[in-house]
C-alpha cells in the first residue's frame, strides 16, 4: 500500500508542473499568459456547463476526466499553439513519449487507465472524445473574442484559418456552440480584419 500511495503522490507532484507551462493565450484580464493547469481546469468547467450542447449523448464524467489529463504531456513538451507552425509528426511522437513517462509514474492499473483515456482523447473518435476536443478548442476562441482578438493578430490568424484549424473540430462535437461563435467571429473580423 505504501508503494502505491507513494507512486500516486509522485504523479500528483509531477502534475503540479503543468501550472508552470504557459500557453499563447492570455487570461481574460490580460495580466499574464494562461497556464496549462488553469486551461485544463477551465475547459473541464466549460464541458460541465456546455454539455447539453453536445451533438451526441456523452458521458460528462469521462469527458471531464479526459480534459483534466489531456495536456499533462505539456509538462515535457510545452504548449504548441494551434495557430503556430509545427512538425505534427514530431510533436505527436514527443507527446506520446511524455504520456509514457508521466502516466508511468502511477501504479500500473491507473497508468494503463489514464493512458487509455489520453489515447482516446487524442484519437477523437468516440463521442466523448469528440466533444472533449470540441470544448478544448472553444475556450481559447472565447478568450480571444473576450480580449479583442487576443493572440489572433500576433499569429496573423484569418477567419478562414480559424475555420480550418478550429471550426470544424468544434462543429463536429458541438455544432450549436460553433454556430453561435461564428457570428461573433465574423463580427470581430469584419471590424478588425
Amino acid at each position: 500500500m505504501n508503494d502505491r500511495l507513494s507512486a500516486q503522490l509522485a504523479f500528483l507532484t509531477e502534475a503540479d508542473k503543468l501550472k508552470s507551462v504557459y500557453r499563447a493565450t492570455n487570461v481574460l484580464d490580460g495580466h499574464r499568459k494562461e497556464d496549462s493547469g488553469s486551461h485544463s481546469w477551465h475547459i473541464a468547467l466549460y464541458a460541465m456547463i456546455l454539455s447539453e450542447h453536445a451533438k451526441t449523448n456523452i458521458n460528462i464524467d469521462r469527458v471531464i476526466r479526459m480534459l483534466l489529463i489531456h495536456d499533462l504531456v505539456e509538462i515535457d513538451v510545452g504548449d504548441s499553439p494551434i495557430h503556430g507552425d509545427h512538425d505534427i509528426a514530431a510533436m505527436e511522437a514527443a507527446e506520446s513519449a511524455a504520456a509514457d513517462r508521466i502516466f508511468g509514474l502511477l501504479p500500473s492499473d491507473q497508468a494503463s487507465a489514464m493512458r487509455t483515456l489520453w489515447d482516446e482523447f487524442e484519437a477523437a473518435e468516440s463521442d466523448d472524445a469528440v466533444f472533449a476536443k470540441s470544448i478544448d478548442r472553444v475556450q481559447p476562441v472565447v478568450g480571444n473574442l473576450e480580449t479583442n482578438g487576443g493572440t489572433w493578430p500576433e499569429y496573423n490568424v484569418t477567419k478562414q484559418q480559424l475555420e480550418d484549424r478550429v471550426g470544424w473540430k468544434v462543429a463536429k462535437g458541438a455544432p450549436a456552440i460553433w454556430d453561435h461563435l461564428k457570428t461573433r467571429i465574423a463580427k470581430w473580423f469584419s471590424e478588425n480584419g
